[in-house]
């Protein structure tokens, strides 16, 4: 089964829009976990076990896993989350990006060495930097439009024949670029009337949104203005208010709470 199949399967069957993002930061990690050599998957191992019920997807931060010298860690999880979460689709947030044979190894990284369902990629390089991943039809392609940071109207917003960049790239993906019907578009949480824009452009290409809980986004506001109309269209991603929600040995129960929350406020509003 593809990775939109997956998505759509979870979002109905498991009623939930939820993603949580996979950030091991150890400095932040229970007391149970110093000085263990495997902490940084122990520690995502529990709040996936705790959480998989409740999400449509995973997305673990590569650079995350990276910085730490815990790739292998990252790998172990995904398998984890394959064996004994089946159906719940993986995202290796990446933001890989780069041109001919490069790119084509950046394919080969998420997709057969980390054996993520999709990745984050990012367009501003060209379609010839993202065709590699847009030629696997199975797999997501979650391509940064309108990001949540601060930054984002330095470019993103730069005036391109009478719209924004942003808008001119979003429309240029789903016309042009969602041959397979495997993109989605990574839209923050902080700009909920962009999202409202984009969806009306965009039609039901599927959204990514960052930025609720610790970076200030409203789930409502994401729900009313970047759903589609059956209530679904949207991976609302939460990271740190979940995976921190708790820092005593009860850690993955209050991540579960946590995870919980935010469903049923997503869902609410749906």
């Amino acid at each position: 089964m593809g990775f939109m199949q997956q998505l759509r399967r979870r979002w109905h069957d498991a009623n939930t829009l939820v993603c949580v993002g996979l950030d091991p930061e150890p400095a932040k990690f229970p007391a149970r976990f110093h000085g263990d050599a495997d902490a940084v998957f122990g520690f995502c191992r529990a709040i996936v076990d705790a959480t998989a019920d409740l999400v449509c997807a995973f997305k673990p931060q590569i650079a995350h896993f990276a910085a730490l010298g815990a790739e292998g860690a990252l790998e172990r999880l995904i398998a984890h989350i394959h064996a004994n979460h089946p159906g719940v689709p993986v995202i290796l947030d990446a933001k890989r990006g780069d041109i001919g044979s490069t790119a084509q190894h950046y394919v080969a990284e998420a997709f057969a060495r980390y054996r993520a369902d999709a990745v984050t990629v990012n367009p501003y390089l060209g379609r010839d930097s993202v065709q590699p991943f847009l030629d696997r039809a199975d797999k997501g392609v979650v391509i940064l439009c309108r990001t949540s940071n601060p930054g984002a109207t330095d470019l993103q917003d730069l005036d391109v024949g009478g719209k924004p960049l942003y808008q001119h790239l979003a429309a240029t993906i789903a016309r042009d670029w969602n041959t397979h019907g495997n993109c989605l578009l990574v839209v923050g949480a902080t700009w909920p009337r962009q999202l409202a824009e984009l969806r009306t452009l965009v039609g039901e290409v599927p959204f990514l949104v960052p930025g609720v809980g610790a970076q200030g986004g409203d789930a409502g506001e994401v729900v009313r203005h970047g759903a589609t109309a059956d209530g679904t269209g949207l991976l609302i991603s939460s990271s740190r208010a979940i995976l921190y929600a708790g820092n005593g040995p009860d850690f993955a129960d209050a991540a579960r709470a946590a995870a919980q929350a935010l469903r049923d406020e997503i869902n609410r509003h749906r």
